[in-house]
């Protein structure tokens, strides 16, 4: 008997954690006390994050969803922790939420210290920023324990020193429990060698050894640039949604290309928040320019190397279908960028049926948990009932 895209259980592989105002404030020794990520309140009554002195992190957490469950659109973030859904900050609304939309697990990503980690890089004290990544990590441990097997946080790295980045992997594996790691794609903005370098075979090595997998999320690294602006309201922040995938696309060419997929054969990469459309073109264009180029020191062709080491999501996309069936199946898994305002809620169920419902079932479990259960080695999930 089939069972119904409906009762099939889905693990969401891009959510974020709104972190709480005192979630480095509370685990700060005394002598980062005044200098940890807090919450201030501007001129205009918004709540807004600083670190250090006076270094702007950003809104309260890139929160749409309200507290009566209606999404606004048009903005960046709701401006006050108390107009925001509780789901964004607290395990147990959460998991209602959850339950609500059906979602059996979900992947969860930071907020405020960036997507990879990287907003604490215009933080000159490194022993400060070094207990930010820390700090995070401890905290979403906490967040894992409290979901019940249904919230997995992706560690952050303090990649800045590639000695400490082994150990805090390590220590997030084997003492935290956690199930995968975030990286810049762009270590070289900030005078660091590409990930390409030998530099990072340490990193690379450790994670492979542990089957973790590394992840690059959007806005993490690269950025295409800022819009040209003087558009209609909204359009600035529409232009710089658009953009900020292509930092993926270049991740993702200079894995194929750069040897490290040579090097480190078992290790799993995902291009997270990136969407699907625009793989089965460059993989069509790396294998037209290897080709082209005459490139011969590679073990395998691009579209080989994608199909047994990297990964992505999707989530918007109205043709997902058509990109699912030029893609490798093992490779594709279904996110909510929960929540944020490129978020797909509340209409979840609506896409899973629109961009699966004409798939064999075998297919559709692949791409609603079975990819994500093998990628983050997780448990297989239940489905949820109503």
């Amino acid at each position: 008997m089939e069972t119904p895209l409906s009762a099939m259980p889905i693990i969401d592989v891009d959510s974020h954690f709104t972190e709480p105002r005192d979630f480095w404030t509370r685990r700060s020794p005394a002598r980062y006390r005044d200098r940890a990520p807090r919450v201030v309140v501007d001129d205009a009554g918004h709540e807004r994050w600083i670190v250090d002195e006076d270094v702007f992190l950003g809104p309260p957490g890139f929160c749409v969803i309200r507290k009566d469950g209606g999404k606004t659109l048009g903005t960046m973030s709701l401006d006050t922790f108390e107009e925001m859904h509780p789901a964004a900050t607290h395990p147990k609304e959460r998991l209602e939420l959850m339950d609500e939309h059906g979602l059996s697990v979900q992947i969860v990503y930071p907020n405020v210290l960036g997507f990879a980690g990287s907003m604490i890089m215009r933080v000159t004290d490194v022993e400060l920023r070094n207990f930010c990544s820390y700090a995070y990590n401890d905290g979403v441990a906490e967040l894992q324990s409290a979901g019940e097997q249904r919230l997995y946080p992706q560690a952050v790295l303090p990649f800045w020193d590639i000695d400490l980045a082994v150990k805090e992997l390590a220590r997030c594996h084997e003492e935290l429990g956690l199930t995968g790691v975030i990286l810049t794609d762009a270590p070289e903005t900030w005078g660091l060698p590409s990930l390409g370098d030998r530099h990072w075979e340490p990193l690379f090595g450790a994670a492979q050894e542990r089957g973790l997998p590394i992840n690059f999320h959007i806005g993490g690294g690269h950025f295409a640039g800022a819009p040209w602006g003087g558009g209609p309201p909204g359009t600035d922040l529409a232009t710089m949604s658009s953009l900020a995938f292509i930092g993926n696309v270049r991740c993702v060419a200079n894995l194929i290309f750069s040897g490290l997929l040579d090097r480190f054969p078992s290790l799993r990469f995902v291009s997270v928040e990136s969407g699907l459309g625009w793989i089965p073109f460059l993989l069509d264009f790396c294998e037209y320019q290897m080709d082209q180029n005459q490139v011969t020191r590679l073990e395998l062709r691009p579209r080989e190397y994608f199909a047994r080491q990297i990964y992505a999501s999707y989530w918007f996309e109205t043709d997902a279908a058509d990109a699912i069936q030029k893609l490798p199946e093992d490779n594709v898994m279904f996110e909510t960028d929960f929540p944020h305002p490129t978020c797909l809620y509340p209409g979840i169920q609506d896409q899973v049926q629109a961009s699966l419902g004409g798939f064999p079932e075998a297919l559709q479990r692949k791409i609603l948990y079975e990819n994500a259960a093998r990628v983050y080695r997780l448990p297989e999930p239940t489905a949820v009932t109503s």
